[in-house]
C-alpha cells in the first residue's frame, strides 16, 4: 500500500510540473462544459484554470422552467427551446435552488474569457412532409450575410424504386420557395436569441448554433460578432434594432436557385428533386462565389456530392422583400 501510494504521489507531482498553458490546451480540446466543470473538483489548480478555457461546447438537453433564472442567457435558451416542437417537459419541477444552480446562465458565468462557443440544440426547427429533407447554414452579423439551403424529396436505392415519386412536390417552384423561407425564418429566430450571448461575452470571436439532427447552423464569425455588438450599443442608446417579433428581420434578398429532378451519387444512391439555394442580401451581399459558400456549408458526404452536381447546372434568380 505504501508503494502504491508513493507512486500515485509521484504521478501527481509529475503532472503538477506541466505548465498552465499545456493544461489549458488540453481543456480547450475537451471543450465540453459538463466535463470541464467536473474537472474543477480535481484540484485547486484545475479549479483556477478551468474558467480560463476559451473553446467551449454547450449541449442543451431539455427545457428549463421559467422560474429557475432571470438571466439573459437563460432567457435565450428558454425561448429558443420553446421553438423546438417535440420536446417533452418533465412532469415534476426541481426545487428553485437546484434549478438556479444548474441553469445555463450560471454555468457559462463560470468561464471568464470564452472565444469559441458552440451550442447544440436537441432538435431542429422545421417540420416538413414525410420524405423531405432540408439542410441549411446561415452566417450573420447584425443581420443576415448569407444562407445556403439544400433540399430534396427523398433518398432512393440504386434502382431508384424506393417509393412513389411526387414530381409536383419535388419540382414545384412554390415548394422550393417555401423551403427557403422556412429556413430563413428558423435562422433569423436563432440569430435573434443569440444577441444576449454576444453582448455578454465580448471576447468571443466565433459563435455557432447547431442542432443534434444536423438540420441547420447559424454561424457568427469575428467581424459579424463585432457588428452585432455595435448594433446592441445603438439599441442601448435608443436606436431601434431590426427585429420582428422574436426574430431578426430578414433583409431584402436575392435567391439564386439550382434544381435537378434526380441526382445519382457515387455510391448508387438517388436523391429526388434536389434544390440548392444561395441567399444573399440585395445590398452588401459580398464577393464570395456561390460555389465557395455552398461547398463551405455542405462540403462532405452525400450533401457535398449533390452540391457539386447542382453547381454545374444553370441557375435562376429570384428576389424577395424584407420580412
Amino acid at each position: 500500500m505504501i508503494i502504491i501510494k508513493n507512486q500515485m504521489v509521484e504521478a501527481m507531482n509529475g503532472f503538477d510540473q506541466l505548465p498552465d498553458s499545456l493544461i489549458l490546451l488540453i481543456f480547450n480540446s475537451i471543450s465540453d462544459i459538463k466535463t470541464l466543470i467536473c474537472c474543477r473538483s480535481v484540484s485547486k489548480r484545475f479549479n483556477s484554470l478551468v474558467p480560463q478555457t476559451e473553446s467551449l461546447s454547450l449541449k442543451v438537453d431539455c427545457v428549463i422552467s421559467p422560474e429557475s433564472d432571470s438571466g439573459s442567457f437563460f432567457t435565450l435558451l428558454k425561448s429558443l427551446l420553446k421553438s423546438i416542437h417535440d420536446l417533452l417537459k418533465p412532469d415534476t419541477k426541481p426545487t428553485i435552488r437546484n434549478q438556479t444552480q444548474n441553469s445555463p446562465a450560471r454555468i457559462l458565468n463560470q468561464f471568464d474569457r470564452i472565444r469559441d462557443l458552440q451550442i447544440e440544440l436537441p432538435a431542429g426547427d422545421l417540420k416538413l412532409e414525410k420524405g423531405a429533407v432540408i439542410k441549411w447554414r446561415a452566417e450573420f452579423g447584425k443581420s443576415l450575410k448569407s444562407c445556403v439551403v439544400l433540399g430534396f424529396r427523398r433518398v432512393a436505392n440504386s434502382e431508384g424504386n424506393n417509393a412513389e415519386v411526387d414530381i409536383d412536390f419535388a419540382g414545384g417552384l412554390k415548394t422550393r420557395v417555401v423551403w427557403t423561407i422556412s429556413a430563413l425564418i428558423a435562422a433569423s429566430a436563432r440569430h435573434y436569441l443569440l444577441n444576449d450571448v454576444v453582448k455578454e461575452h465580448r471576447e468571443m470571436e466565433r459563435l455557432v448554433l447547431v442542432d443534434r439532427e444536423g438540420e441547420g447552423t447559424v454561424a457568427m464569425e469575428k467581424e459579424g460578432l463585432r457588428e452585432s455588438r455595435e448594433e446592441s450599443g445603438l439599441a442601448a442608446r435608443g436606436v431601434d434594432r431590426q427585429e420582428e417579433g422574436r426574430r431578426t428581420v430578414v433583409p431584402s434578398v436575392s435567391m439564386r436557385m439550382r434544381h435537378e429532378q434526380r441526382v445519382q451519387l457515387k455510391d448508387g444512391v438517388w436523391v429526388e428533386g434536389v434544390t440548392l439555394v444561395v441567399v444573399r442580401p440585395c445590398n452588401g451581399g459580398g464577393d464570395v462565389e456561390d460555389a465557395e459558400l455552398a461547398l463551405g456549408a455542405f462540403g462532405g458526404g452525400i450533401y457535398g456530392e449533390a452540391v457539386q452536381v447542382l453547381l454545374k447546372n444553370e441557375s435562376y434568380l429570384l428576389e424577395m422583400n424584407s420580412f
